[in-house]
């Protein structure tokens, strides 16, 4: 625990040094148009960090890539090298705690203290693993850092609890073979109320490393998240009766609770989040519509109001298509739609007698994929209009949120459904330039799609955003169609809203956009591996030339 506190210090310095400058540049920046001061790097150390260390992937290009067997079966990414750090030395923590002044001349006694040592650590590294797992980890928002990251490092600290419990019972059963032979061991695990539970315990940890691998996760990812909770489950009652055994270990029951307390917290926070959002006078209900190029959009209808911010998600659950599962979605849109309720005893005869109620909506784009996703746009493309209205509750909003209005530039790019992403921003930074409310003089966004077809997804949305007012004094859209059909598909309605063929080159778009920028600048991407992988290299390469942070929006499991 001490180890991961140290490991949590420098992302919390970074993230209140980052939040108290970004508060301190909209101020300055607000009644300024030229902002030249935020412009370019104050010094020389910023930049090289970002490019080598926090921005940078392990190697060279590849990190949100995924390396793929087959279409179906994928082996996962590789982390960022900042990533990489901080497990590096956590690991290199763990084997330090496990095996310091060990005397390993004597094999009896370094057994056995390795015995404890190694135990000891898988107890209490059970606290961050649990509350890094939950969808109400505090760090998030405190630390800034994705959940995405959070549960990279979830999965590592699993695999460490794993290891270190084998190292546990490895090193027991190899000590107490060595001094009484394999019968006793045995008696122990078929009648000892203190080894039986252990070796329940270690049956199931070993379960859960087996069946954690990401070609496994992935292709049956539903199934895998019913059995991985329920061998956690075992593993944690195995430990606990395991510890409860003896009273000298009792003590260590107090890391047990406190690794139990948050998953229960969070259990709780999300029941009475689901409740309250979701249960009434009536139900929460959403309009699922089948969309061109296989995709659905969904209207959510809430029983109560939510606030949100851009870039923020929620989990639906829709039992008419999967009925105890749970899937994350990006919040795309929300307005309040309006509609005219009429008293069913008698006729209106004046405009006292209609009544105006308004319902808070919001909107997801769901791309048809495996699974969940195969089904609900299977069910709505078989419906009436390609059209069904069902029950669902919602749970969240959850999410990082990444506030852009003190940058000067802003650059968002988008591949496929990524544009669910960008578009909430658009509309408040396009509404916040024409309030004066945020530093923002120029924003431009760059969607790759393969054919034109999924422009449908958004133009009800996007229709709104360009007939906002100002717009096209901020606004700059630029379309890049991979696969069209053909040449005629491909026509720009205007000098802000540009459309080309092929796929971009980020390296001079960026150049471009450098050449325009005002103040400070972001970089935004939310696509695929490949896609984000591409901008995630244009912006590293120049770092020395503007001042240009990075925010990539992904979602792994």
């Amino acid at each position: 625990m001490l180890a991961l506190g140290a490991f949590a210090v420098l992302p919390f310095l970074y993230r209140f040094i980052s939040v108290l400058y970004s508060q301190i540049r909209l101020l300055v920046s607000l009644n300024s148009e030229n902002q030249k001061y935020f412009a370019t790097p104050s010094t020389h150390w910023i930049p090289w960090m970002k490019k080598h260390v926090l921005y940078s992937p392990l190697f060279r290009v590849r990190h949100n890539r995924e390396f793929q067997i087959s279409e179906a079966v994928n082996v996962g990414t590789l982390p960022t090298r900042f990533q990489t750090f901080f497990l590096l030395g956590y690991v290199a923590s763990n084997v330090i705690f496990c095996t310091y002044m060990i005397d390993f001349s004597d094999h009896a006694a370094m057994l056995s203290e390795l015995t404890n040592r190694s135990g000891v650590m898988a107890t209490v590294n059970m606290i961050p693993l649990i509350m890094m797992a939950g969808r109400n980890n505090p760090f998030i928002g405190l630390l800034g850092i994705s959940f995405d990251s959070f549960n990279l490092i979830h999965r590592w600290l699993g695999r460490i609890v794993v290891l270190e419990a084998l190292t546990h019972v490895i090193s027991y059963t190899v000590n107490k073979v060595g001094k009484v032979g394999w019968g006793p061991v045995k008696a122990g695990i078929t009648s000892s109320p203190f080894i039986m539970p252990g070796f329940v315990a270690i049956c199931a940890f070993t379960f859960i490393l087996l069946h954690s691998p990401s070609a496994i996760r992935h292709a049956f990812y539903e199934t895998f998240l019913l059995l991985h909770i329920l061998a956690a489950a075992v593993a944690i009652a195995g430990v606990w009766y395991h510890l409860a055994a003896k009273p000298d270990l009792g003590h260590w029951l107090f890391f047990l609770k406190n690794a139990i307390i948050p998953w229960g917290i969070d259990r709780a926070m999300r029941l009475a989040r689901i409740l309250y959002r979701n249960v009434g006078r009536k139900m929460t209900k959403a309009t699922v519509e089948a969309l061109p190029g296989d995709a659905t959009r969904v209207t959510i209808r809430m029983t109560r109001p939510w606030t949100l911010k851009p870039g923020q998600h929620l989990y639906l659950y829709m039992p008419t298509v999967a009925l105890w599962t749970s899937h994350p979605f990006t919040i795309t849109w929300s307005e309040d739609e309006q509609y005219i309720k009429l008293d069913d005893e008698k006729l209106p005869m004046n405009r006292q007698d209609i009544v105006h109620q308004t319902d808070r909506t919001m909107s997801l784009i769901i791309r048809r994929r495996t699974g969940f996703t195969n089904a609900l746009f299977k069910k709505a493309y078989d419906s009436p209009n390609k059209t069904f209205t069902t029950t669902v509750l919602a749970e969240g909003p959850y999410g990082k949120i990444d506030t852009l209005g003190s940058y000067g530039t802003v650059v968002l790019v988008a591949g496929g459904v990524g544009i669910t992403h960008p578009v909430p921003y658009i509309r408040e930074l396009v509404e916040g330039y024409a309030n004066g409310t945020v530093a923002t003089r120029r924003v431009t966004l760059i969607w790759v799609i393969q054919t034109p077809e999924h422009l449908e997804w958004i133009r009800p949305w996007m229709t709104k955003i360009l007939a906002m007012e100002k717009r096209r004094d901020v606004l700059k859209i630029l379309l890049f169609v991979t696969r069209p059909k053909s040449t005629k598909e491909i026509h720009s309605p205007s000098s802000t809203v540009q459309m080309f063929p092929g796929r971009p080159n980020f390296n001079t778009l960026l150049n471009m956009e450098i050449e325009c920028k005002m103040g400070s600048m972001v970089v935004t991407v939310c696509g695929g591996g490949s896609l984000s992988d591409d901008v995630r290299q244009a912006v590293r390469a120049k770092q020395d030339v503007a001042n240009i942070d990075f925010i990539e929006e992904a979602f792994s499991w």
